[in-house]
């Protein structure tokens, strides 16, 4: 058994220690009826009752009734989820499995030693993506990975890792203050992210475009580099990169985001500073004027006249925009103010793609086959082109699906300008 790691004060006869453990009576809430497990992916995977939602949640119950550190079969289960929240949208009992997942994670990354090579892993991965500066550096090379990965079938894991490598990029540099177009309908401010910022720039630039056509000045600060989503979903402590967003936007009467997995994690700072006396307040009137930027719009009647974009597009569910936001309708609305889009729906969209923050770099294998699952639904629609509003989600379809993948942004700002996607 592996050696736990003590950080804080350990709670009395428990697995865990005393900041944030699973809520006791979140446990509670599940009745293990099973209505989450068609839609797990672990599950659908490998069917085993560990790797379920409610397999995950009896083992979380166990870390408060039981004496002892954690196992290595708990640590297991909690790893193998993607994060990706069906199981909430599924649940009739209304299960928050998201925060309970969340904190369970936390737990994990203090009180469990990982082997050395995996440790080492996570720490290069952290190292990296939640650092724009450090990441504009590699963002001309990272084209030259895809090439490599045809040689490189004896290392399936490393093949995988060159395969999600993203695209030529073209660095952005978004103005600080873009003035509304029209009819002022107000100010927002808009997070520029890490990932989103470095190697989808040009969705950036789209969005502010959109929302500025649309009557909204927007202040889009350089600040902060990161709101800690990629951090917050893995067990790493985001605190800081929250305190960060929080501080920066505070002025701010809404907030928009244009990625699933940041939006999600800012509307969740309230959870994390709840026991924090300083910030539990002020993270909490943050997380309720966040906005994803298709809510935001969704509220208003179109503004800018609309030009046809002919094109059949498939509309792809980012996990942190359906079950963790709850956002789906309004995507599928604003999509279908363009003349001329014909938008399909696909077989399991309730299913993740695998990307899952930086899941499909922990677990390349899994993540691929989840990847070629939802590249089949996809194309089975007979779409041209797929609309997905998540950077990693765009990343893992393009590679297993082979279409072009869209920002529901990009589609609106050149039905408003009248171009080519």
């Amino acid at each position: 058994m592996t050696d736990t790691i003590n950080v804080t004060e350990p709670r009395p006869g428990g697995t865990y220690d005393s900041l944030n453990p699973p809520e006791p009576k979140l446990i509670d809430d599940c009745v293990h009826c099973g209505f989450c497990l068609p839609t797990c992916p672990t599950y659908v995977l490998w069917g085993e009752e560990m790797d379920s939602p409610r397999g995950r949640i009896l083992l979380m119950r166990a870390g408060h009734e039981e004496d002892g550190p954690m196992t290595l079969a708990q640590v297991n289960a909690w790893d193998n989820c993607l994060g990706c929240m069906a199981c909430v949208t599924a649940c009739p009992s209304g299960v928050q499995y998201d925060k309970l997942i969340e904190d369970t994670r936390g737990q994990v990354e203090r009180r469990w030693a990982r082997p050395r090579g995996e440790r080492l892993r996570r720490q290069a991965i952290f190292a990296l993506f939640p650092h724009p500066e450090r990441m504009k550096w590699i963002a001309p090379f990272a084209p030259l990975a895809q090439p490599t990965a045809r040689f490189l079938g004896r290392f399936p894991r490393l093949k995988a890792l060159a395969q999600l490598a993203p695209p030529r990029s073209k660095r952005v540099i978004l103005p600080e203050l873009t003035a509304a177009q029209g009819t002022k309908r107000g100010r927002v401010g808009f997070l520029q992210g890490c990932v989103q910022r470095v190697f989808f720039g040009n969705v950036n630039a789209v969005t502010v475009g959109v929302l500025a056509a649309e009557g909204f000045e927007v202040w889009a600060p350089e600040r902060p580099r990161c709101c800690g989503a990629l951090q917050l979903h893995t067990g790493i402590d985001a605190r800081d990169e929250a305190r960060d967003t929080i501080a920066t936007f505070e002025g701010c009467d809404t907030v928009v985001v244009n990625a699933a997995g940041c939006g999600s994690a800012m509307k969740d700072y309230g959870h994390l500073f709840r026991d924090d006396p300083e910030w539990s307040e002020r993270a909490a009137a943050f997380s309720a004027k966040v906005r994803d930027v298709h809510e935001l719009l969704a509220e208003h009647e179109p503004q800018a006249a609309r030009h046809p974009v002919e094109l059949v597009v498939a509309y792809h569910d980012a996990c942190h925009l359906a079950h963790a936001q709850g956002v789906r309708a309004q995507p599928r609305a604003l999509l279908q103010t363009i003349p001329g889009l014909e938008l399909r729906e696909p077989a399991e969209w309730e299913l993740c793609c695998g990307s899952a923050g930086v899941w499909n770099l922990l677990n390349p294998e899994p993540a691929a086959e989840l990847g070629q699952r939802k590249a089949r639904n996809l194309l089975a629609t007979g779409a041209q082109a797929v609309a997905a509003a998540n950077p990693g989600c765009a990343l893992q379809i393009g590679v297993h699906a082979g279409l072009p993948v869209h920002h529901p942004m990009e589609l609106l700002a050149a039905s408003i300008h009248g171009r080519k996607p």
